[in-house]
């Protein structure tokens, strides 16, 4: 039984510590509560209260903030579009600053051919970036949708689809969705994208 008790204890704290290192905020506060929720019943089949105190207290703080966040997911008032010029020097310093991890998802992307560029802003914090060109015919290529790290269990990207106005203003009837995104069915589906052919698009 003290192997099984210790082994509960190690195993809440690890969970703890883990939740520490994560870069994804939802990630961060999910482990974090069932960390917390295992180290408040070890600690009290073992009685050390002050210790069961703190735990629980973290539980809750670790459930308000996860209902905040899931709640605020989809709610277009969280969040803000705004275009800018492919020549932004925030733009430039957003891509370069990350540039690495848009590789690896993104091999070859380069963002000279995409004159439209969008910044998703949650606040004051930059949480996305979505890149276009124009494909001809009123169709618009999607380049690029990346999410920061952070904010990567969440899709800000879907708040400048669901602006249908900040293509609709530059003459596209259609968005095609970036190739290596076309199997993306549940996320590109829920935004009311549809394949036609080879291509994935939303219609305006």
């Amino acid at each position: 039984m003290d192997v099984v008790l210790a082994v509960i204890g190690w195993g809440g704290s690890a969970l703890v510590v883990l939740s520490l290192l994560q870069t994804r905020i939802l990630r961060l506060r999910l482990l974090n509560l069932v960390g917390c929720v295992i180290l408040v019943g070890f600690n009290a089949v073992i009685g050390v209260w002050p210790m069961v105190g703190m735990n629980a207290v973290l539980a809750v703080i670790n459930v308000v903030h996860l209902w905040r966040l899931l709640r605020h997911r989809h709610d277009a008032t969280e969040y803000q579009v705004l275009q800018v010029s492919e020549s932004d020097a925030y733009l430039g310093y957003v891509l370069e600053r990350h540039r690495t991890d848009i590789s690896r998802f993104n091999p070859g992307f380069t963002a000279d051919t995409s004159p439209y560029a969008f910044l998703v802003q949650h606040g004051d914090r930059t949480v996305g970036v979505v890149l276009a060109h124009d494909a001809g015919g009123g169709r618009a290529q999607i380049d690029l949708d990346y999410v920061l790290p952070k904010y990567r269990d969440f899709t800000p990207g879907e708040f400048v689809y669901r602006r249908s106005d900040v293509f609709t203003d530059h003459g596209f009837r259609q968005v095609l969705a970036p190739p290596r995104m076309r199997d993306s069915a549940p996320y590109l589906t829920n935004l009311g994208f549809r394949r036609e052919g080879d291509d994935v698009v939303l219609n305006l």
